[in-house]
């Protein structure tokens, strides 16, 4: 690992001892999906150390580290070495071209989750006030996604954690998105309300799946669920249809080889027009259907 002991030591000198300093630990590798190289990741946390841009670091490769610099992106190595995502060294993640606060205890958004944004537009109208929640909303990243693309739906956003919603409401104001974000456990909060699009990123790695030793930094509540991963998308798809207006959507992301059983658990709850999409990796990753009904509670 790069040593702050060295009097001086130039951006292209830490590089190259950080990156054989990566090549050697596992842990900062993606759970899944293409290997990212040592190499690329060792330059993402210099940059993220020093504030720069990867035309800056093309342009001026001998330039040396400041004493603070070269301290800060040492220490930020040896965390990302252990396996720290980068989102939660600088702080912020990009989702959906938006620049979202993070911090510990809050799940860092992923890309394959745009997937599910994605599908929510597909089922709002870009004028009209349509009412949509994200259940589960995290940093707010798949709620602003919404709120940003969608100026005239009211967005609302749950969340059974304090700091998330916390995290969620700071990230609107910064974002300048109208969002109510409110402390639920999925619905609780939102009893005799009704919304036109339901979304959500529940809770579905399985409680033994050895992947979630690679994540011990993310929050294990919003990563692993009971019942082989399944729990949570089972009790948000029994609970929906009291939330849904006629032919409202609810639209569910769920883990790669988990899409035939919860369009088996739409179906059997009534939904209708039950169909599965596939993420940028080419896995079914998005579940949803259509309420034309009412709930038997409602009967």
């Amino acid at each position: 690992m790069p040593s702050n002991s060295a009097a001086t030591i130039t951006l292209k000198q830490w590089l190259k001892a950080a990156t054989a300093t990566l090549a050697q630990s596992l842990a900062w590798q993606p759970v899944s999906g293409d290997a990212v190289s040592a190499r690329r990741e060792a330059s993402s946390v210099l940059l993220a150390a020093i504030g720069k841009t990867h035309a800056w670091l093309l342009t001026w490769p001998d330039a040396c580290l400041s004493t603070d610099e070269l301290a800060r992106a040492d220490a930020w190595l040896a965390r990302r070495a252990a396996g720290e995502p980068l989102a939660y060294l600088r702080g912020e993640q990009e989702f959906w071209s938006l620049s979202l606060q993070v911090a510990p205890g809050i799940l860092v958004p992923r890309a394959d989750t745009e997937c599910l944004v994605e599908q929510a537009l597909l089922r709002i109208a870009s004028t009209g006030a349509v009412r949509v929640l994200d259940l589960g909303t995290g940093s707010g990243a798949i709620a602003l996604a919404i709120a940003h693309e969608r100026r005239q739906a009211q967005v609302f956003a749950a969340d059974r954690s304090a700091l998330a919603v916390a995290v969620a409401q700071t990230n609107a104001a910064r974002l300048s998105l109208a969002l109510s974000c409110r402390e639920s456990d999925w619905f609780s909060a939102f009893a005799g309300d009704r919304f036109d699009v339901i979304v959500s990123n529940p809770p579905y790695i399985a409680e033994d799946d050895p992947h979630l030793a690679a994540l011990k930094f993310e929050p294990i509540q919003a990563l692993a669920a009971a019942d082989f991963g399944l729990a949570d998308l089972r009790e948000i798809i029994r609970q929906a249809p009291k939330h849904l207006s006629m032919n409202g959507y609810l639209l569910l992301e769920h883990g790669h080889d988990q899409a035939a059983a919860v369009r088996e658990l739409l179906q059997q709850a009534g939904f209708v027009d039950v169909c599965s999409t596939r993420d940028f990796g080419g896995n079914e990753r998005v579940t949803g259907g259509r309420w034309t009904g009412v709930s038997d509670d409602d009967a």
